[in-house]
């Protein structure tokens, strides 16, 4: 009998080449072109996903990105996906043993997508993502092992970039943000990609742009400088409304609190749910999720 773990040893690729050789034996009719491009999908530098003090909303997010394609399209034609907890089947010492296993593979070819923060209290072990030979795994140890490793490293969400909720006062776990962590540890680029969640364009187009061209052009938050260059605020339809005093009514909501003036996000262009809306339009203020110190968001201490 095969146990579970070591079914799931079969890698991509040879999974494929296994199913093709089997509907060809069974004469099953294949779509080849299909086949084909999900096969070359495994020459380009694989993807790893590792998540740390989050919600996992920044997977959820990524999972409904309609543009610039589908997640089953990402996940079968475009990118070459290692390692999420989220979504594999495989679990345990086992599931870690894949993510060591593929880091040490292609290490300075893989990227590494972070979500959440890291908490670095009592040594890491606020965040044990797993076992490897008996030992607990940390983010924190993962991070510092995994990241020096990685072609690029792109931090997933406003909690990976700059902290976030985990990092919140009174911050007992000692979250930071992946770039605090690695500061002065790794030369590799660090992308932010802030937003409670990330939007999910952002982040696949952002992944395709470093497998198909790389680094993209970064501001000194080192966020893509083409999806964070604008203020919410400049580029609101509702710039020109009368000013009003309360949520739930048309107008522009700046003095109520909108975040908009201080926040460089895609929310008025992108927009969310396939882009049907977005916060103001939906008649309630910005949060400035993409923030550097969202949260709290401060008038005073804004740094982005």
């Amino acid at each position: 009998m095969i146990r579970g773990s070591e079914m799931m040893k079969i890698s991509r690729r040879d999974f494929l080449k296994w199913s093709v050789a089997a509907a060809v034996s069974l004469k099953v009719d294949l779509d080849i072109d299909r086949l084909n491009t999900v096969l070359a999908a495994e020459t380009d530098p694989p993807v790893i996903w590792l998540n740390g003090a989050s919600c996992s909303g920044c997977t959820l997010s990524t999972l409904n990105v309609t543009n610039p394609t589908t997640i089953d399209d990402v996940l079968l034609n475009k990118v070459s996906l290692k390692y999420t907890t989220t979504l594999m089947t495989t679990v345990g010492e086992s599931a870690v043993q894949i993510l060591d296993q593929a880091a040490n593979q292609y290490t300075g070819e893989f990227i590494l997508v972070v979500e959440g923060a890291i908490p670095t209290a009592e040594n890491g072990y606020y965040c044990v993502i797993g076992e490897l030979n008996g030992q607990p795994i940390t983010m924190m140890k993962a991070i510092l092992k995994y990241g020096p490793m990685a072609k690029y490293i792109v931090s997933a969400g406003t909690c990976s970039s700059f902290g976030g909720v985990p990092a919140a006062a009174p911050n007992t776990t000692s979250a930071v943000s992946v770039k605090s962590l690695l500061s002065g540890k790794t030369k590799n680029p660090i992308i932010n990609l802030p937003g409670c969640p990330v939007h999910p364009t952002v982040l696949i187009q952002t992944l395709l742009d470093l497998i198909l061209i790389g680094t993209p052009s970064l501001d000194m938050s080192n966020r893509p400088t083409k999806y964070y260059r604008t203020m919410i605020h400049h580029v609101c339809p509702r710039i020109t409304t009368p000013k009003v005093s309360q949520p739930g009514i048309y107008g522009c909501y700046m003095e109520i609190g909108c975040k908009g003036p201080m926040t460089n996000n895609v929310c008025p262009s992108f927009k969310w749910n396939n882009g049907n809306g977005w916060c103001v339009e939906v008649d309630h203020p910005c949060i400035g999720c993409a923030n550097a110190s969202f949260p709290t968001n401060p008038l005073t201490s804004e740094k982005c």
